[in-house]
């Protein structure tokens, strides 16, 4: 019972967060372009590759950990399903270059801040 508390409690703050940072993103770029979704699929990539791989060379390391950040927390405060929405409703406007250079923009930064939390992990 107590790895879905912590779940929901690490859920719980990731939604906020990610509330939050996407709407001071917005608020400063603007909306036609995603930056808050794009900003915090990318946070979420670098932190899942911290979290993650620091975790894995922690020896002893209490599983809570792993039920309230990776799960819990980076699990509400990443957006893929937000990212895929805007996405699409950039198609729809006919950007298609846009939605193209947000799609490749996200899956290339992603991938990339993914391996940065990773390789910081190791040498921290």
């Amino acid at each position: 019972m107590q790895k879905y508390l912590l779940i929901a409690l690490g859920g719980a703050m990731g939604s906020v967060a990610r509330y939050w940072v996407g709407s001071a993103i917005s608020g400063r770029m603007g909306t036609r372009f995603p930056f808050g979704t794009l900003i915090i699929n990318i946070t979420a990539c670098l932190l899942l590759g911290f979290t993650l791989t620091s975790f894995g060379r922690i020896a002893g390391l209490n599983p809570a950990w792993r039920f309230l950040l990776p799960i819990g927390f980076i699990g509400a405060y990443s957006t893929f399903s937000t990212y895929e929405w805007e996405t699409l409703s950039i198609l729809r406007s006919g950007a298609v270059s846009l939605a193209a250079l947000y799609a490749l923009g996200s899956l290339v930064l992603g991938l990339t801040a993914t391996w940065c939390g990773a390789m910081l992990a190791e040498i921290v």
